[in-house]
């Protein structure tokens, strides 16, 4: 392998969570233009994830044996002839095994101490197959709509129905809240729920976001009455 190549734990779970991130880019913001790269009659396909967070619907790669583990072959064959939901959902978990191979291919010459905690730093991040299915419901709370528009009046409950702040009549409203932050995982990149940052919640389909992955300031928040994701934005002009 290159001397560039990752090496230390840190370094491999940097590249892992920034291929991962264009995996979830490819599965999600921009799974209309993933969709149809996958065309059923080309040859086989493959979709790579990148170091610099880029996606790529791609052939396979010629050299034997490649650099790296290759991902799953032949992803556009499957395409039509299963429900765009479920294909997505293969994918999605073709994506989770590829990119767990390739950590593990960096991190062969880690002892076993270093092994056991680069799996575990992978571990505390949702899969790309809970973030594009939702295995890992997003919650609303208070505590994480930190700096948006509602974060003083009223939060959803997991039906979207409008519901009192809990902490008004639920003496252990911050232990329920602290395991319920767990589970709560930005819908662009995947990154868990961090106090420090900014979130936004999409209105329309009441996914959370970081600020910054969705290019939303505090002040701009402000502003907004309703806000839709980059998503449902796009959804919404077809």
């Amino acid at each position: 392998m290159a001397s560039s190549s990752p090496r230390t734990v840190e370094e491999i779970f940097k590249d892992y969570t920034a291929r991962r991130s264009g995996l979830v880019r490819a599965l999600t913001f921009d799974v209309d233009d993933f969709y149809s790269q996958c065309d059923p009659d080309k040859e086989n396909l493959c979709l790579y994830g990148h170091p610099n967070e880029a996606w790529e619907v791609a052939l396979p790669a010629e050299e034997v044996p490649p650099e790296l583990p290759e991902p799953a072959l032949g992803i556009n064959f499957a395409r039509d002839g299963m429900d765009r939901k479920d294909w997505l959902s293969l994918v999605a978990v073709h994506s989770d095994c590829w990119l767990l191979s390739v950590a593990f291919y960096f991190g062969a010459r880690l002892n076993r101490n270093e092994r056991k905690r680069l799996f575990s730093m992978i571990n505390d991040l949702p899969t790309v197959f809970e973030v594009v299915t939702g295995r890992k419901p997003v919650k609303d709370k208070a505590t994480v709509d930190s700096g948006s528009k509602s974060r003083n009046s009223t939060k959803r409950s997991i039906d979207g129905q409008p519901r009192s702040n809990p902490k008004l009549d639920n003496e252990n409203y911050e232990d329920e809240e602290e395991e319920e932050q767990g589970d709560t995982f930005c819908g662009s990149c995947g990154g868990g729920y961090n106090s420090d940052e900014f979130w936004i919640g999409c209105d329309n389909c009441e996914r959370w976001y970081h600020g910054k992955c969705v290019k939303i300031t505090p002040a701009k928040a402000e502003m907004i009455k309703f806000y839709k994701c980059p998503s449902c934005q796009k959804k919404a002009r077809q």
